[in-house]
């Protein structure tokens, strides 16, 4: 084997040929900036005057990790994520439950639920804070049904812009959940389900036995991928709040923070071991999804 040289047929180098833009691109702009930000994390370096860095060895990272407001940008994160995948669950699984039950118009349905989706994020963010703000069409129904006294300046609060942001959240994007639960929905054989009917199950037990164990995989990923995209959230918390996220740090997110660092503050070399922290969250957080999904298909196979 040795010295034997390695001969490419043409299909294979016509693929090679093919996708090198995109290993090009990759190596670009995801592998080369991750390699950068590692060595940014161990500079003191001004964005404006990146020629006069300082190695600072860890001072960064221990920085960062004792850094109060990271935490609280963590915790932000973590508060909104309970409340916004708890909703987005529970809207998705309903109407995709629903649609599947319907044989007319299906498809006119999907696409209505599915338009918050496809909806620029900063134009639903514009007309939910029109809907939302305490001049409104909203807090004024409110008002007038006597559910809430005083207009409600959210924002200002200490406690509601993460549950505000959750319910913006969750109608922007419960339509992605949907679809993904409803190829899981079509998935299953329905031989299981005409098995319980002979049984005399009923629906909530054909539901709770049936459907949402066979949606386990579905769950899962919809759920691991609420939590990555959560811990990006950033243009929500832009268009609403400081650098800091507002009074109390309340809307303040990791990614926020992030930007605040490195382009307010031109501290490069922080914002690179905040972001750096952060990707390592997300790494635990999808190991964690993968070994979860091993072992359930380790029982499958048992």
């Amino acid at each position: 084997m040795r010295g034997r040289k390695l001969k490419l047929s043409n299909k294979q180098k016509w693929g090679y040929f093919f996708i090198s833009p995109f290993i090009l691109f990759f190596a670009v702009f995801q592998v080369y900036p991750i390699f950068l930000a590692f060595k940014n994390s161990f500079q003191k370096i001004n964005l404006l005057e990146p020629e006069k860095a300082q190695f600072v060895g860890f001072e960064n990272w221990v920085t960062a990790a004792t850094d109060e407001l990271f935490w609280k940008s963590v915790f932000n994160i973590f508060y909104n994520q309970i409340i916004f995948i708890t909703l987005t669950f529970v809207i998705g699984l309903t109407f995709a439950l629903l649609l599947k039950e319907i044989t007319v118009a299906g498809s006119l349905f999907r696409t209505i639920y599915f338009l918050p989706v496809i909806t620029s994020i900063t134009v639903a963010m514009v007309l939910f804070n029109f809907v939302s703000s305490p001049q409104g069409p909203l807090q004024s129904l409110m008002m007038k049904w006597e559910i809430i006294k005083e207009p409600v300046f959210w924002r200002f609060s200490k406690w509601l812009p993460m549950p505000i942001l959750a319910i913006f959240n969750s109608w922007k994007w419960f339509g992605v959940q949907m679809i993904i639960f409803l190829g899981g929905l079509a998935s299953i054989n329905q031989n299981v389900y005409e098995a319980a009917d002979i049984d005399g199950a009923g629906w909530f037990k054909k539901l709770f036995k049936i459907t949402l164990p066979l949606l386990k995989p579905q769950i899962i990923f919809v759920l691991t991928m609420n939590i990555i995209n959560g811990l990006q959230m950033f243009t929500e918390v832009f268009m609403n709040f400081d650098l800091l996220g507002g009074p109390y740090n309340s809307g303040l997110t990791p990614v926020m923070y992030l930007y605040a660092k490195g382009f307010d503050k031109m501290q490069m070399g922080s914002a690179a071991a905040i972001g750096l922290l952060l990707a390592l969250l997300i790494y635990t957080l999808t190991m964690l999804q993968m070994k979860i999904l091993n072992s359930n298909k380790e029982e499958a196979i048992k």
